[in-house]
């Protein structure tokens, strides 16, 4: 398979699987309950587009290191988002996503739809796993341009299932167990991009 399209194919199975039980899904749910579907839709894009972008950019500039300090930082990356995901995995604290998501659409216009949602998503993103690991598979991989296209495709899924569903894909998934999931495979990618990492020195 082409080392490309493996980084593509790579980048948004991970981003999906992170971002489907995360606040991205939840956020975006409760924007579309709040405002109409359409300006949700492009403000989170746009937020996605600005966020993969930094992320890629951040990747590459690390791809220029040295190997073993690319595989360090890499780690390190995939570590923090381990650390996050366990940590919303096996919590047990409830936020007041699903009581917001009751109240009804506000009449509001696009532009202003659009832009609350730039920002709610855009804030909630930064730092967040899928953009640490973005980063860390542009670096692993050398392919900024694949990366980001899969990390995108991924974040725009999970939008889209969110404003196209709504509450009830709340119903049907577990989210805790796949943030668990999640976040014991960034655990092993942050011991193998270790061990490349302590193996190159």
């Amino acid at each position: 398979m082409d080392a490309s399209l493996l980084a593509l194919i790579s980048t948004f199975a991970l981003v999906l699987a992170v971002e489907l039980p995360d606040k991205t899904l939840v956020a975006t749910l409760v924007l579309t309950t709040r405002f109409r579907a359409w300006p949700v839709f492009t403000g989170v894009t746009v937020a996605f587009g600005v966020q993969c972008a930094v992320a890629v950019l951040f990747g590459h500039v690390l791809a220029l290191l040295p190997e073993n300090v690319v595989a360090g930082v890499v780690a390190v990356l995939f570590g923090l988002g381990a650390v996050l995901l366990l940590r919303e995995g096996f919590s047990t604290v409830r936020d007041g996503s699903e009581d917001a998501a009751r109240s009804g659409p506000r009449p509001v216009t696009f532009f202003r739809s659009a832009l609350t949602s730039f920002g709610v998503l855009f804030a909630a993103e930064w730092g967040d796993a899928s953009q640490l690991a973005t980063a860390g598979l542009t670096a692993r991989y050398g392919a900024p341009v694949a990366v980001g296209v899969g990390a995108f495709a991924a974040l725009i899924a999970v939008a889209g299932v969110a404003v196209l569903l709504g509450q009830k894909i709340r119903s049907r998934i577990q989210p805790r167990l796949i943030q668990r999931i999640a976040g014991f495979t960034f655990a092993c990618l942050a011991l193998v991009a270790l061990w490349q990492a302590v193996s190159a020195i």
